[in-house]
């Protein structure tokens, strides 16, 4: 991982995003801290709202504005998309009832709805070559981990000598040192596009590619397993912690940490394992680890709530699943990199970045709403649909696999090899 960090342009890029994700952690606590100012008992029903509305600035504005500003230089759409978030969380000290932080929020979403893909999509183009962009893509990983476990002790650290409101100057500050970063970086030449797509045909082009590429439709199975895993995780550790198990609020935070931790060792790991085994296989096992993971959060609740053992396997169970979905998330961008072209890159990540979070849509109420009525109801169907997108994700690999060997071992009639199939992005 150090080899890419001696890479002057990926360097200033991922400190941009280290910084951009140290203010989005600040701004959490303060956006909580906020809600619970304005609306007292009523908090958790404005977060919940607010979280909402970015879901739904994730799926339905991210493709939009992808393709509105696709053929736009990508330091622009960077840079503006990171003083939208700077002034938006300038604004946010100034919010004086729970309608404004909804719109603030809905507005700061769509601009890292931009930022985010369109980030991504760029590091192919920074590190060419497959090896180094699976390490970069671990220290992306690894750098969304950290800020998970570190943003709220910083968080804390600076509520000692600081109000809250002053939170969001530090979330302003980490949106303004990433624009300076990202203005700075030497970006590589975007390459000429000579299509005469009109914005509304370029809108679905992502979701069309994903549609046509066995490798991508693999991506989107996957993204339902990770979803079903992380539900259960971020929505319910709560319930088990307080409510199930009667601990304190420590206990959630020890939760949350372990599943913190699965990801991170696993990050530190993928390079190695993908150059070992390819991408497809350790996201199958990562896959399997998080349908174990959920059966094993269904005994756990079924059998043993009862039991003082019940609560050090519910932490182990966290651990695993935080292992299967970095195993899984990590190396998926491999794919998406090999399945699209510096062309539609953009529109190809974004598609990514709008239907993994559209898996979310199903999954947290499933966790949330049902979970409200019966914890075990909920662990059991998150479990059947992880079990189902595993399974046809497994035949999605397999008939891949199959069609990738019947390609290259076909001769014409000459005895010569045929000619190469088509490239990932055009595979029907």
């Amino acid at each position: 991982m150090i080899r890419v960090l001696r890479n002057a342009t990926y360097r200033s890029l991922f400190s941009a995003q280290v910084l951009a994700l140290l203010g989005t952690g600040l701004l959490t606590v303060a956006l909580g801290l906020l809600a619970f100012d304005l609306a007292g008992d009523s908090a958790g029903a404005v977060l919940g709202t607010a979280l909402t509305i970015k879901m739904v600035a994730y799926v339905g504005v991210a493709p939009l504005v992808a393709a509105l500003v696709d053929r736009l230089p990508k330091k622009a759409v960077l840079v503006g998309a990171d003083a939208i978030r700077f002034a938006i969380a300038l604004s946010l000290p100034l919010v004086t009832e729970t309608w404004q932080i909804y719109v603030l929020v809905f507005v700061l979403q769509s601009a890292s709805a931009t930022f985010t893909p369109a980030f991504q999509s760029l590091i192919p183009s920074v590190l060419p070559e497959s090896r180094d962009y699976t390490r970069a893509l671990s220290l992306s990983r690894l750098a969304y981990d950290l800020e998970a476990l570190l943003s709220p002790i910083i968080a804390a650290a600076l509520l000692t000598v600081v109000t809250y409101n002053n939170l969001f100057l530090g979330t302003a500050l980490g949106f303004a040192c990433s624009a300076i970063l990202v203005v700075t970086a030497k970006l590589p030449a975007r390459e000429p596009d000579t299509s005469a797509d009109t914005f509304w045909q370029r809108l679905p082009t992502g979701v069309r590619v994903f549609a046509r590429t066995p490798t991508l439709r693999f991506v989107m199975l996957t993204n339902i397993v990770v979803a079903a895993g992380t539900a259960i995780v971020l929505v319910n550790s709560v319930v088990y912690a307080r409510g199930v198990f009667g601990l304190d609020d420590t206990a959630l935070t020890l939760a949350l940490a372990c599943y913190g931790i699965g990801s991170l060792v696993v990050a530190l790991n993928v390079p190695w394992v993908v150059d070992r085994f390819g991408v497809p296989r350790p996201m199958l096992a990562g896959g399997t680890l998080i349908v174990l993971g959920l059966i094993a959060a269904v005994l756990i609740t079924g059998l043993l709530t009862s039991n003082p053992a019940g609560w050090p396997l519910l932490l182990v169970t966290w651990v695993a699943l935080g292992m299967g979905t970095s195993l899984v998330n990590t190396p998926s961008s491999r794919l998406l990199a090999e399945a699209s072209t510096p062309q539609n890159r953009n529109l190809v990540y974004t598609a990514q970045f709008a239907l993994s979070h559209a898996c979310f849509l199903i999954t947290y109420p499933i966790a949330g709403w049902l979970g409200g009525t019966s914890l075990l109801a909920a662990a059991v169907t998150l479990a059947i649909l992880a079990s189902g997108a595993l399974a046809a994700a497994f035949l999605q690999a397999e008939n891949t696999h199959r069609r990738r060997g019947a390609a290259e071992t076909a001769t014409d009639p000459t005895g010569e090899a045929a000619p190469a199939p088509e490239t990932p992005a055009e595979t029907t």
